[in-house]
C-alpha cells in the first residue's frame, strides 16, 4: 500500500499533479485497484463511484495539461460520508431506505470540494442517521476495521467508511461529521487523523442531520499535515472567518493542559500507557505539561447519558421529514429516538441551557493553556461478536464517546492523532482540544506534534494484508 501514489502526503500529490509527475488518472487507477482488491472484505462504500471518477480523472488531466488549475484538491481521491448530499449518487444516511432527491442536491461543503475537481470515488458507510460511536449498521452491515486480519472489529463511527477508505488506500481525503466524537472516533480506531470543527464554522446544509445544534463538518487523512492541506483548500469558500493553517510552532512555545480525572477512567489495556509515552516525548522536546481539568465534566457525562440533545433533534427531524423511515429504523437507533418521546419540552430547553453553561466555562479554563491533551478513545475497538449480549452495544457506544463528547458538548474544536497500539495490537490516538474558533490555530500545533511524534505509517507500521 505504501506504493501507491494516493497514499501520498497530500502536498506531494498537489505538486505532483502540477509538475506532470503525477496525473489524475494514475491516483484514481490507484483507489480502483484497492477497492477490487481490499474493497469487498473491508466494506468502506455503501456506494462505489469508481467508474465516473475515473471519467472525472480523466477529463482533470486535460484540464491540467492546459495550464488550468481549480483549487488544491484537483484530482484528489476523496470519499464521503453518506449523510452528506452529492449530486449523482443517492443518499441513504445510513437508513434502509434511499432520501428523496432533495437529498443529493449539494450544500456549501460539497459545493466547495467539487468546485476543486477532486475524484470522488464514492460513498462511505455512516451508523443509521449517524447516530452510534461504533460503526455498526443493521441494514448494511459494518465495515471491517483494517488493523484486525483475523476478527470483524468495528472502526469507529459513525463515519464508520471514512477512516477505513484512508486505510485501505481508496481515498487520499475523507469527509465526515462530527456530533459526539463521529470524525474524531472513527479517525483514532483505524489510526489516521480527523479534525472536528467549530460548530458554525462550516455549514451543515443538505448533510442529513442528527442534531441541528451540534453537527460539525469534519476532516480524515493519513496525517494532520494533509488536514491542514485540505483546510486550507476548503475554509476559505465557507468561512468569512478564514484563517490559513500558519507554519507549526516550535514545541518549545507550546504549553499543554493534561488533565487528571475523567478522560483516563476504564481504559483498555495499553491505551493510557501509549498516550502518556506520546505526552512525556512531547515535554521531552520542550513543551510545556501542566495539570488541567476541564469543569463540570461528571455533569457533562450525565447529560449525555440522558441523551443530550441529539435524540430530541433527530426524533424531531424524522417526525417531521422523515416519518416513513421511523418503524424500520436500526433497533439500537430506534431505542434513543423512542426515548425522546418522554423528555419534555422544558428540559429540552434546560439542556440547551446546560450546554452554553459548559462551553463558557471551557473555553475560560483553556485560555490558560495552547491545547488539551487527552486519550481520544479508551476502548480498543470491540469485535462484532463482543456486542451481541444484552446491554453490551450501548456500554461499549457510551464508553466509545465519553472523551470525544466533551468536545461537542463545550463547543471546542479537536483533531486526534495516532500515537501507536495498544495491548490488541489496535490504534491508539491522542485528542487535541482548543478552544472555540482556534481551528486554525489547533491544526499548527497538531502538526508540530506530529513531526515530533511521527506519521501514522512511522506509528503504527502497515495494517495486515487480507
Amino acid at each position: 500500500m505504501t506504493d501507491l501514489p494516493l497514499t501520498r502526503p497530500l502536498r506531494e500529490q498537489h505538486a505532483g499533479l502540477r509538475s506532470g509527475k503525477l496525473t489524475a488518472t494514475a491516483l484514481a487507477e490507484a483507489s480502483v485497484e484497492a477497492n477490487r482488491t481490499r474493497g469487498q472484505r473491508d466494506h468502506a462504500y455503501l456506494t462505489w463511484n469508481g467508474e465516473v471518477a475515473m471519467e472525472t480523472a480523466r477529463a482533470t488531466d486535460r484540464v491540467l495539461a492546459s495550464g488550468g488549475d481549480t483549487g488544491p484538491l484537483m484530482g484528489v481521491p476523496v470519499s464521503i460520508k453518506d449523510i452528506y448530499a452529492v449530486p449523482g449518487l443517492p443518499t441513504y444516511a445510513g437508513s434502509a431506505r434511499r432520501l428523496p432527491r432533495d437529498w443529493e442536491a449539494p450544500g456549501p461543503m460539497v459545493s466547495a470540494l467539487l468546485r476543486q475537481l477532486p475524484s470522488v470515488m464514492g460513498k462511505t458507510h455512516t451508523v443509521e442517521f449517524a447516530f452510534g460511536g461504533l460503526g455498526t449498521n443493521a441494514h448494511w452491515g459494518a465495515p471491517r476495521n483494517p488493523w484486525d486480519a483475523l476478527h470483524h472489529r468495528t472502526p469507529g463511527g459513525s463515519s464508520a467508511g471514512a477512516g477505513v477508505s484512508l486505510v485501505n488506500g481508496t481515498a487520499s481525503l475523507a469527509l465526515g461529521t462530527d456530533t459526539a466524537g463521529s470524525v474524531r472516533v472513527p479517525a483514532a480506531m483505524t489510526g489516521v487523523a480527523g479534525l472536528k470543527t467549530t460548530v458554525g464554522r462550516w455549514s451543515t446544509a443538505q448533510i442529513v442531520p442528527l442534531s441541528a445544534t451540534l453537527d460539525t463538518p469534519g476532516l480524515l487523512a493519513r496525517s494532520v499535515d494533509d488536514l491542514a492541506f485540505a483546510f486550507d483548500a476548503l475554509d476559505g469558500a465557507l468561512t468569512s472567518r478564514s484563517h490559513r493553517v500558519l507554519a507549526r510552532p516550535s514545541l518549545a512555545d507550546l504549553t499543554f493542559g493534561v488533565p487528571e480525572a475523567y478522560f483516563w477512567e476504564e481504559c483498555s489495556p495499553g491505551i493510557a500507557e501509549c498516550v502518556q509515552a506520546a505526552i512525556r516525548q512531547l515535554e521531552a522536546a520542550g513543551a510545556r505539561i501542566v495539570t488541567l481539568d476541564l469543569p463540570r465534566t461528571d455533569e457533562l457525562f450525565t447529560l449525555f447519558q440522558q441523551g443530550g440533545l441529539a435524540a430530541v433533534e433527530l426524533a424531531a427531524f424524522l417526525k417531521t421529514q422523515l416519518p416513513e423511515a421511523i418503524d424500520g429504523l436500526d433497533p439500537n437507533v430506534a431505542a434513543r429516538v423512542k426515548a425522546a418521546d418522554s423528555i419534555p419540552g422544558w428540559e429540552y430547553v434546560r439542556r440547551c441551557d446546560v450546554l452554553k453553561s459548559l462551553s463558557a466555562s471551557a473555553a475560560e479554563c483553556l485560555t490558560r493553556v495552547d491545547a488539551l491533551l487527552t486519550p481520544t478513545v479508551t476502548l480498543t475497538p470491540p469485535t462484532l461478536e463482543s456486542l451481541e449480549p444484552e446491554g453490551a452495544y450501548a456500554k461499549a457506544n457510551m464508553q466509545a464517546l465519553r472523551n470525544t463528547v466533551v468536545g461537542n458538548f463545550m463547543g471546542l474544536c479537536g483533531l486526534t492523532l495516532p500515537v501507536g497500539k495498544d495491548d490488541a495490537g489496535m490504534p491508539v490516538g491522542l485528542q487535541v482540544l482548543a478552544g472555540p474558533w482556534q481551528d486554525a490555530r489547533l491544526l499548527a500545533i497538531g502538526r508540530a506534534i506530529e513531526h515530533e511524534l511521527g506519521n501514522a505509517l512511522e506509528c503504527l507500521g502497515m495494517p495486515p494484508s487480507p
